[in-house]
């Protein structure tokens, strides 16, 4: 996907939307789009260094307003806090991951889409423990199996239907299928030629 003004605007309005969404009021905990935007922006556009952009700084926008938010009393999450460097380098991950999306089909995006979701879960989960943040579970084998169970409980209590462990792994499914559903959408039916469509 080449960058142009269209793309550009495109992207904005994305990045704007994906911002406001992620701090909607009762959204459920992990069923954001972020996720699926890196893996979209490290699969989809060539120029490597805007696939960074594209979630970085939805991600960004979106801590910004949970900060805002915050500090006038109108949520109870914190935009910036310490430790979330992590987030943002774990999103920068998952769109290197995006760059071994080469063909795109269905398949292929639901299984890099799982795939993606279980690293992040896994590392995200693992630097909680290795910082000693959440529960301050011991530095040993049980002590990050109990972190890995601490965050599978947190989904399972906060999740999009209580009592259910998948939200990380339904949201980017939902939004992975929302984005490169669009793109192929908008690809098959307004930038090819009609010529070729007859």
């Amino acid at each position: 996907m080449k960058l142009n003004k269209s793309v550009l605007i495109a992207f904005g309005l994305l990045i704007l939307s994906a911002s406001l969404y992620r701090t909607w009021p009762g959204r459920p905990f992990g069923f954001a789009p972020q996720m699926a935007m890196a893996l979209f922006a490290g699969a989809m556009i060539k120029d490597k260094r805007w696939a960074f952009v594209l979630p970085l700084l939805s991600m960004f926008l979106s801590d910004a307003l949970y900060q805002v938010l915050f500090i006038n009393g109108l949520t109870d999450i914190q935009g910036f806090y310490t430790g979330q460097w992590v987030n943002y380098l774990l999103i920068g991950g998952v769109v290197l991951f995006g760059f071994l999306l080469k063909k795109i089909t269905v398949l292929r995006v639901a299984g890099f889409s799982l795939a993606g979701s279980v690293l992040f879960f896994l590392a995200s989960n693992f630097m909680v423990w290795f910082g000693g943040g959440g529960l301050g579970r011991p530095k040993t084998f049980d002590g990050l199996m109990m972190c890995y169970y601490d965050g599978i409980a947190f989904f399972r209590d906060y999740g999009l239907v209580k009592g259910f462990y998948g939200n990380l792994f339904i949201g980017d499914l939902f939004f992975c299928g929302v984005l490169f559903g669009t793109y192929y959408l908008i690809h098959r039916t307004i930038l090819t030629p009609k010529h070729l469509l007859a």
